[in-house]
């Protein structure tokens, strides 16, 4: 498969975890935008047999990372959590999976980026905890405890909203 045919087909991945780290549609769309340009151009630096998705996701937090601390820098401020009540696609799934889906968009973006970035990866997008660690650059035992926190958090304050 060509290198811009496996990019399309993680077009709907990624554009979930941008969700998750920006929190605010915009961000994320041009968040997703960003890492997408970055990646063409590092073409050559992505070695073919090695999984695209993980280096892409890297891209992507990276350029995140990079935002977030010019953002800091330049005073601006994130958007709220409510931002991210419309995180998701709810297709014709019904009313009541798209209240749900709501109240896990709102339960994530009441996370701590660091608990956020640990569930996106593991639960939202099935990666291995070695490669989410991999993709975070964090030791397994800093994304378990993180996953685990971020875990209970969500299992609160979704239990809270039912």
């Amino acid at each position: 498969m060509a290198f811009e045919d496996e990019m399309l087909a993680l077009l709907p991945r990624l554009r979930r975890f941008a969700h998750a780290l920006a929190r605010d549609a915009a961000d994320a769309d041009d968040l997703c935008q960003s890492a997408i340009e970055r990646a063409l151009k590092s073409r050559a630096q992505w070695e073919p047999g090695t999984r695209l998705d993980s280096w892409m996701y890297r891209i992507m937090r990276n350029h995140w990372i990079d935002t977030a601390r010019a953002r800091t820098r330049h005073g601006e401020t994130f958007v709220g959590a409510e931002a991210g009540e419309d995180v998701g696609d709810r297709g014709d799934a019904g009313i009541e999976a798209a209240v749900e889906l709501g109240n896990v968009g709102r339960a994530m973006a009441l996370l701590p980026p660091e608990q956020r970035e640990a569930v996106a990866l593991v639960l939202v997008e099935g990666f291995a905890y070695k490669e989410a660690a991999e993709i975070l650059e964090i030791p397994m035992g800093t994304l378990t405890s993180r996953l685990v926190r971020g875990r209970e958090a969500l299992m609160a304050r979704l239990g809270e909203a039912a």
